[in-house]
């Protein structure tokens, strides 16, 4: 899981340190794609995964939150000089603004063979909405992308991370064929289309680390650190909780 790239002389869609962290350099972003090609690994979106499609050989499925204009400019010509496909998971009313995907940008994203899913409508924590408001995040963000790129919407992101049983009936009844999650892990063919696991790369990871967590190896430690997280949450609430991770990152 990726979100937006540095670029020379570009400022991030965000400049807060709990957002910067996950804002990748693209040079280290085409590195790691080289890699995983020498590595005999395929670069797959959601569908394709779940497709089960060429199984002969691995595969690790690669997305993008939000719905940067990097995603246009930097991350898609780099999947595709490698010969890659990918998944841009976007908030469907940043669309257009300052620093995310133009409404022609995307339609031109998913004409080269990109698939576009769903990011919510506008990136709140779903886990906090009314079941009204819920109902519009997920299903209004699906109509509106559909009518953007002219083509099914079928894979959802959870903003945040935040989800519960709540927000995946939702997501059901909005007829997503999968939701992804921000649980650390590797998915098989038995993994729930709507838990679907991620990982998500950082500013300052490691190439090594990257190429173990790709093969599935060395998850055990992120695991436990996102378990502890996902505990302060659960106690803290999420507004609290921010509001602390903001006061250790900006020390």
């Amino acid at each position: 899981m990726f979100h937006e790239l540095e670029m020379p002389g570009r400022a991030p869609c965000d400049s807060s340190p709990g957002y910067v962290r996950y804002v990748v350099r693209e040079p280290y972003f085409r590195e790691y794609l080289i890699r995983l090609k020498s590595a005999g690994l395929r670069g797959l979106s959601v569908g394709e995964a779940l497709a089960g499609t060429d199984s002969s050989m691995p595969g690790v499925v690669i997305t993008f939150d939000d719905g940067c204009e990097t995603d246009y400019l930097a991350a898609a010509p780099a999947i595709q000089a490698v010969g890659f496909r990918g998944t841009f998971y976007v908030v469907s009313g940043f669309v257009g603004k300052p620093g995310y995907i133009g409404r022609g940008q995307l339609r031109s994203l998913n004409e080269a063979g990109f698939e576009i899913g769903s990011h919510s409508m506008s990136h709140p924590y779903l886990t906090e909405l009314d079941p009204g408001r819920l109902k519009e995040e997920v299903s209004n963000s699906k109509d509106q992308l559909e009518q953007m790129i002219g083509r099914r919407v079928d894979h959802f992101s959870c903003p945040g991370g935040r989800w519960n049983r709540t927000v995946l009936e939702a997501c059901r009844e909005a007829q997503y064929a999968s939701v992804a999650t921000s649980q650390i892990g590797t998915n098989s063919p038995e993994t729930a289309c709507f838990r679907l696991r991620r990982v998500v790369v950082g500013r300052s990871l490691p190439a090594a680390t990257l190429d173990a967590w790709s093969r599935g190896q060395s998850l055990f430690w992120p695991r436990a650190r996102q378990v502890a997280r996902d505990a302060l949450k659960s106690w803290a609430g999420n507004r609290t909780y921010e509001r602390l991770r903001s006061a250790v990152l900006n020390r």
